[in-house]
């Protein structure tokens, strides 16, 4: 996966987010991000990583977005390493 793709995957990540009122609650309070600051930081890969980051923390909010997206979990964990930053995979 290139960072093209990683960044409209993570795009659509937020807008699930978007409409998913408490998730997006718990994403506001855990990033500290304010609704206006989501599309003036939807462009920067660091927030989008962390986007991601989020979505992985559980198994229903991942599953809920890949069933949403039509995606795989493994897609959403390539998207994450392909925009680089965030914590190391010591696995």
């Amino acid at each position: 996966m290139n960072k093209k793709q990683a960044e409209i995957l993570a795009i659509q990540a937020l807008s699930w987010l978007a409409m998913e009122p408490e998730i997006l609650g718990q994403f506001l309070n855990t990033s500290g991000a304010a609704p206006v600051d989501l599309r003036k930081r939807a462009t920067e890969p660091e927030f989008l990583g962390f986007v991601l980051d989020f979505i992985m923390r559980d198994d229903e909010t991942i599953l809920g977005f890949c069933d949403h997206a039509a995606a795989r979990p493994e897609t959403v964990q390539q998207a994450r390493a392909a925009l680089g930053g965030g914590l190391p995979n010591w696995t």
